[in-house]
């Protein structure tokens, strides 16, 4: 017997539609999902509605996936204003960064019931995890693992081996640690 995805046919906002956002998209789109996004600025060449605001974006949406970067912009962007637009039987699924969600009010709302559930591969205290998490039966934890794939380690070496190369050679790094 088939069981259909929960997610299948939901709305769901993606927020930040870079290079792994899209990977999501198009995976969201398999599970007739309509997916719409907020970003830094709008892609012209996506098919998705954009939102300009992560709160219109969560008050037209089921499910949040996080998939931006951290800054000064967006840390604890996910807060309880955002969460309460997204609904009780809405859904937070970050693959970002942990500081994008203030966590106190996420838990906060998981006890209430003011949201239905979160999906969580990042912590804002990594590697220490919030002990209130463990009590929920509305979230799903994951140990920082969403880039560990097989594909991804024989990136990370390619990658390592092109900066080596460039160092020896005296040539700029690709990928420098300022």
């Amino acid at each position: 017997m088939f069981i259909q995805p929960i997610v299948s046919g939901k709305r769901v906002g993606i927020v930040g539609l870079g290079r792994i956002g899209l990977e999501v998209a198009h995976r969201l789109e398999a599970l007739e999902c309509m997916v719409s996004y907020n970003s830094r600025k709008q892609k012209p060449f996506v098919p998705y509605p954009f939102y300009s605001t992560v709160l219109e974006l969560a008050t037209n949406t089921d499910v949040l996936v996080l998939c931006c970067s951290l800054n000064d912009q967006t840390r604890h962007m996910i807060n309880k204003e955002v969460m309460l637009a997204l609904g009780k039987g809405g859904v937070i699924v970050n693959v970002g960064r942990g500081a994008l969600i203030d966590e106190k009010q996420l838990i906060n709302c998981l006890m209430e019931g003011e949201i239905g559930g979160a999906g969580l591969d990042v912590f804002e205290n990594e590697p220490l995890v919030d002990e209130h998490f463990f009590s929920l039966d509305n979230v799903v934890l994951s140990p920082h693992a969403g880039f560990s794939t097989l594909d991804s380690y024989l990136a990370i070496c390619q990658l390592l081996g092109r900066n080596l190369e460039a160092f020896f050679s005296n040539n700029p790094l690709i990928t420098p640690v300022i």
